[in-house]
């Protein structure tokens, strides 16, 4: 039996129809494939370069859809544990959040070189005494504070996305050896070092 081209076109946006209206009509849950992978994830991620140990944590998601995963946050506190004592210390999540705002402000992608994490009392005193411009109570020692720059950008352009946010304090620490920004999240400040 043949059928006319006409018929056949016919037939065929029929069955169009009856697809697409099967598609738009509420009723089970059955998602299309192509629709359930248009949703956007809510996901939060850091990587890290450190400079003093020359160790990297590759891009990391340590928020995903509205919780932090333990398990990323145990690897990031490792990264930015103190460096000379190897100690480890729980640092914020508000720390860990206004990073990932300013490497998204930046468009970096959440890539960073961090100069200094978190300091254990010893380190931190030992600093003070080489030089009284560090805090004797830093809240590196908190883990509420990191020292970073960004990859491929200015630090002077870091330094003002920073203060643009609003969410800490903000130190400029321009040096041809080492040149940084420090960031914590205690009271809103800025200063140059």
């Amino acid at each position: 039996m043949s059928v006319s081209r006409r018929k056949f076109l016919c037939m065929s946006a029929g069955a169009a129809f009856v697809s697409a209206a099967a598609v738009s009509v509420p009723g089970p849950a059955f998602a299309s494939p192509a629709l359930v992978g248009l949703k956007k994830l809510n996901i939060r991620t850091l990587a890290f370069d450190c400079t003093n140990t020359g160790e990297t944590l590759d891009p990391i998601d340590y928020w995903v859809e509205g919780k932090y995963v333990p398990d990323a946050l145990d690897e990031i506190n490792d990264a930015l544990r103190d460096y000379r004592t190897g100690e480890v210390y729980p640092i914020a999540t508000r720390l860990l959040d206004l990073l990932h705002g300013l490497g998204t402000r930046l468009e970096t992608g959440g890539r960073f070189e961090l100069t200094s994490g978190y300091r254990s009392p010893e380190t931190n005193a030992a600093l003070h005494e080489l030089d009284s411009g560090v805090a004797s109570n830093s809240l590196h020692m908190k883990g509420l504070a990191a020292d970073i720059s960004v990859p491929d950008r200015d630090l002077r352009d870091v330094y003002e996305a920073a203060l643009a946010m609003r969410m800490g304090g903000v130190g400029y620490y321009p040096d041809p050896d080492d040149d940084f920004i420090h960031l914590d999240v205690g009271r809103v400040r800025r200063w140059e070092g």
